[in-house]
């Protein structure tokens, strides 16, 4: 028999080993980092250190091997219950952390805006201390990011944003891990932006350079990242020594690029915008041709939903294409952003490489 984790494990088992012998026997007993994130919010990137970005991501990779591939029923939300508040429609988010939330044994509630006014009948800051009496936990995904701080600031739970118009932490948390998994770290990679300069490049940006990744962006006049967060990112380049190129050239964002990342180009609430957009951002269609640019080990990610105009099919089904890993790794990090604000546990396996 070919002895792989799984069967060490069985083999073990009927020996009368306990599993927390048999994972430091196989893994080694696992590195200690100080960190410490119980009660914290998750608003943006920008408020995680270097060693609490990674700390996630560990605990991420931790869950998914423990929980997907060994079989292990943690249920480390027993007995917690999570607001889910959307205002905007939602695939990945909402089923990443409804699933996962029961995969850990807790409940979570879904509320749109047909199931509760927020900030109309009722004000977000009696809604924030309502919700903070009844659950352990609030996901909001809204217009407004100011309305996640007002709820932080009122709430005595967790707030975690779900997606703002500034920022999209979960999707970037999903990416790194994404990366980290096929690239086997995430130090030194250059990550190639080509679309529009909106809250989920904007998450990459105050978050990349913390764990020694560099940054080239694309995007066309007039549709260029908020200023405030473009001098946030320079800084933490010149902090952490990393390279930070922003440019309206697709080929030139491209240019020995290890990963290529797009995004919609027309985001909910953008509708009426459409016709300008679309002829704003010609030439920013990511194919082969793009593809040309980037370094020999080049993969591509898009948060999905996805348009034929942002990516053509070529690309996009490619086996360069992480997306649909990327996709399900929204579980897995939104599940390690719940247990660390939420419990105790620390990862039992290895910590990655970063």
């Amino acid at each position: 028999m070919l002895l792989n984790r799984r069967n060490f494990i069985s083999i073990a088992k009927l020996a009368g080993t306990s599993k927390q012998l048999l994972r430091q026997f196989w893994y080694g007993t696992p590195a200690q980092m100080n960190v410490d994130l119980k009660g914290r919010d998750l608003l943006t990137l920008q408020n995680y250190t270097a060693d609490e970005l990674k700390y996630l991501l560990w605990m991420a990779s931790d869950l998914k091997q423990r929980i997907k591939h060994e079989g292990e029923y943690l249920p480390l939300m027993q007995g917690k219950s999570l607001a889910m508040i959307f205002e905007k429609r939602s695939t990945r988010t909402r089923l990443s952390a409804e699933t996962g939330f029961a995969l850990l044994g807790g409940h979570a509630s879904f509320l749109t805006t047909q199931d509760i006014h927020l900030g109309t009948n009722e004000s977000l800051t009696d809604t924030a201390r309502v919700l903070s009496s009844m659950t352990n936990a609030i996901l909001a995904r809204v217009y407004n990011h100011n309305d996640l701080d007002l709820m932080a600031k009122e709430a005595t739970i967790p707030i975690i944003n779900g997606l703002s118009d500034l920022y999209h932490p979960l999707q970037i948390l999903a990416d790194y891990l994404t990366l980290q998994e096929h690239y086997g770290g995430l130090k030194g990679l250059t990550v190639a932006w080509i679309g529009d300069g909106n809250n989920v490049l904007h998450s990459f940006m105050t978050s990349a350079a913390q764990l020694g990744m560099h940054l080239r962006i694309a995007t066309p006049r007039g549709f260029e990242p908020d200023l405030r967060i473009t001098k946030i990112t320079e800084q933490n380049s010149r902090e952490y020594g990393t390279k930070l190129l922003l440019t309206t050239d697709p080929l030139e964002a491209a240019d020995s690029a290890n990963v290529l990342v797009t995004d919609t180009w027309i985001s909910m609430g953008q509708e009426e915008e459409k016709k300008e957009r679309l002829k704003a951002f010609q030439g920013y269609q990511i194919t082969m041709q793009t593809a040309k640019n980037a370094a020999s080990n080049w993969t591509f990610l898009h948060c999905l939903p996805r348009k034929p105009e942002e990516v053509d099919d070529e690309v996009f089904y490619s086996p360069q294409s992480l997306v649909f890993q990327e996709a399900e790794n929204r579980k897995w990090t939104i599940m390690a952003v719940m247990v660390s604000l939420l419990t105790d546990y620390s990862p039992q396996l290895q910590k990655p490489t970063f």
